[in-house]
């Protein structure tokens, strides 16, 4: 039989580029079927590739995160009314409201075509949200820290913190609740919820306060040694760029506007706003202690997440074109090198003197 591939865990930001051009696509259509290929793709890619760590397991939250939101939307197109014309499913009161609320409906008669649209803008919200969560749950946030660029290091860091807040409660919680039930407490009524909640939240507050003391320990936050007319240089060609790349992504997403504010404004805003990276990462001291390699398959899966999201900018709709998009995002899960795995070290050691013994 042929030797199985060699375990490796991917460049982390593969997998962001795989989940931010599965959620492009989410973001095109309001197809529920297609929105509901798109979760499956994602926790597809989640359940075949999520590598054994804690900072991993939080995947079932943004689950969860997800159906509160198409609750709530569903709720709110209910309070706030629906269309006028429709098939009326449920015929409530319509509450008066003043002049000044002019154009706004509180309650009302609720038709089966506002139920739809309110579900399926909150399931692409979910989706959106799921997609997020598929890429904090695979890709390790540390090592996606480690290989920012220089100009974004600070900024990275604040927002790798923010993206493990999850992570630390899924762990959290996890291990709050495996000592609960070590003591024989299995109680699940109001008091059992007080008593998860606060271990969990101090948990959570120590866990920071120890990130926050080593990475001040390290360096972060640190101000560089430019000067003052360098920030000021580097600062306005980053504003200048991304307002640039507002105006070109508003540009490409409007069809009515002038094509001349479309990719011209911004393939300018990107090297714009990279001239403005790269002078303010020459004044930043970061170094890189083994770069994570990024090969073939980091290539193919960022790859395979830009199709996702090229095919339903041809098509928003279910069809060929969609579907083989949504095919080829899950070909990863398929192909791709299975995460390396905590115990590997451990079985490599066991199996030395084995082999030895075997020699012998």
């Amino acid at each position: 039989m042929p030797e199985r591939r060699a375990r490796r865990d991917l460049h982390p930001g593969a997998w962001w580029v795989w989940a931010l051009g599965l959620a492009v696509a989410a973001s095109r259509t309001f197809d529920v079927l297609l929105l509901g290929l798109v979760i499956g793709v994602a926790a597809l890619m989640v359940a075949a590739r999520r590598p054994v760590a804690p900072w991993a397991m939080s995947f079932r939250l943004y689950l969860w995160l997800g159906a509160v939101v198409v609750v709530i939307r569903v709720l709110f197109g209910v309070l706030l009314g629906g269309a006028s014309t429709g098939t009326v499913v449920l015929d409530l009161p319509q509450v008066p409201l003043p002049s000044w609320a002019d154009g706004i409906r509180l309650l009302g008669p609720v038709t089966w075509e506002s139920l739809q649209r309110s579900f399926a803008v909150g399931l692409q919200l979910a989706a959106l949200i799921i997609c997020v969560g598929a890429a904090n749950s695979l890709a390790n946030p540390r090592r996606l820290l480690k290989s920012l660029p220089p100009a974004l290091y600070e900024v990275g860091a604040a927002v790798v913190v923010a993206l493990t807040l999850f992570p630390q409660l899924a762990e959290s919680i996890g291990r709050v609740r495996r000592a609960r039930r070590l003591r024989g407490d299995t109680g699940r009524n109001t008091r059992a919820l007080r008593a998860v909640v606060i271990p969990v939240m101090e948990d959570a507050l120590e866990r920071s306060m120890r990130l926050a003391a080593s990475m001040d320990a390290r360096g972060y936050g640190r101000k560089g040694s430019a000067s003052r007319g360098s920030r000021t240089l580097s600062g306005a060609l980053l504003l200048v760029g991304l307002m640039g790349v507002c105006v070109g992504v508003y540009a490409t997403a409007d069809l009515t506007a002038p094509r001349l504010l479309a990719a011209p404004v911004l393939v300018s805003g990107f090297a714009v706003a990279g001239v403005g990276f790269w002078l303010s990462g020459r004044t930043v001291g970061h170094t890189r202690y083994r770069p994570d390699p990024w090969h073939g398959w980091e290539w193919f899966t960022a790859g395979c997440g830009v199709v996702a999201a090229a095919a339903f900018f041809g098509s928003y709709e279910l069809d060929a074109l969609t579907l083989a998009g949504l095919v080829v995002a899950a070909l990863p899960a398929l192909v791709t090198p299975e995460p390396t795995s905590p115990y590997a070290a451990l079985h490599a050691t066991a199996a030395v003197p084995a082999a030895a013994g075997v020699a012998a």
